[in-house]
């Protein structure tokens, strides 16, 4: 058991240090040119940086979605099929399918370069993916990127919970043993990060899939929407650090770590 318990740790971990660098990479650089455009009312820095900018954006987006994916995905195979877990994510299995994970997201971005899709847009003050550019290349974005990952987590976190309440039910009471408290904790805090995410970046996708499908609803949707909607979806990448916070006694005490060495290192 206890093995099994390492394994998880190592997993687990793997992910969701995969998914913190996933929320930085926008923050080195993108996020910067954006508070220049926005201090200048217009794009600054030129087109290779722009196409470099939103590359990264599209990178951290689709990275986090993967990512948190990959997190499902492990969680389940923890409480869901725990005889198999072990062999399923080892540690050298782990980091192949954090491998993977990346090279997907890589391998999902490239395309925007040959469509042109990475364009500056005056309203977010930012070079992202234009969704007017090809209506079924942003269709296939919209449901490859989003609604995909969305429902293969859904469907995890929901076999997960059905098999919390049974056991809590004593449907199945021989399954309690694999369920710890810190089993629970620490799906909670994944559970919470991808509810957040799905909400943070639902409308953003779904103006998009709207507008291909229909362009005379670009006209339609007003310009506030889109820009909030877009400013909250990006703002996503700040809330998975207070997520952590909040609902994780570790994370809490290293972030109260820090604090206390940067107090000391100021003063």
């Amino acid at each position: 058991m206890q093995r099994l318990e390492d394994w998880v740790g190592v997993a687990g971990n793997a992910f969701v240090v995969s998914l913190a660098l996933a929320d930085l990479v926008v923050a080195l650089y993108p996020y910067p040119l954006v508070l220049s455009a926005i201090f200048n009312d217009g794009w600054m820095a030129g087109y290779i940086h722009c196409q470099i900018s939103g590359f990264l954006m599209g990178l951290s987006v689709i990275g986090s979605i993967f990512n948190i994916t990959g997190i499902a995905i492990n969680r389940y195979c923890y409480i869901c099929h725990s005889l198999k877990y072990d062999k399923l994510f080892s540690n050298s299995n782990t980091m192949c399918y954090v491998v993977l994970v990346w090279a997907l997201t890589i391998l999902a971005i490239v395309p925007n370069w040959f469509v042109e899709s990475l364009q500056y847009d005056p309203r977010v003050y930012s070079c992202t993916f234009a969704q007017s550019v090809s209506s079924l290349y942003t269709i296939t974005v919209v449901v490859v990127h989003f609604i995909v990952p969305i429902g293969i987590v859904t469907y995890c976190y929901l076999r997960i919970w059905i098999l919390v309440i049974q056991v809590r039910r004593r449907v199945k009471p021989d399954t309690r043993a694999k369920i710890k408290p810190h089993d629970m904790r620490n799906f909670l805090t994944m559970f919470v990060v991808f509810v957040l995410f799905a909400v943070c970046w639902a409308p953003l996708n779904f103006i998009g899939l709207a507008v291909a499908l229909d362009h005379r609803l670009g006209d339609a949707i007003p310009e506030w929407l889109f820009t909030a909607s877009y400013f909250m979806a990006y703002f996503n990448s700040c809330l998975n650090a207070v997520v952590y916070g909040v609902l994780n006694h570790n994370f809490r005490k290293e972030y109260k770590r820090i604090v206390v060495i940067v107090f000391r290192f100021r003063c």
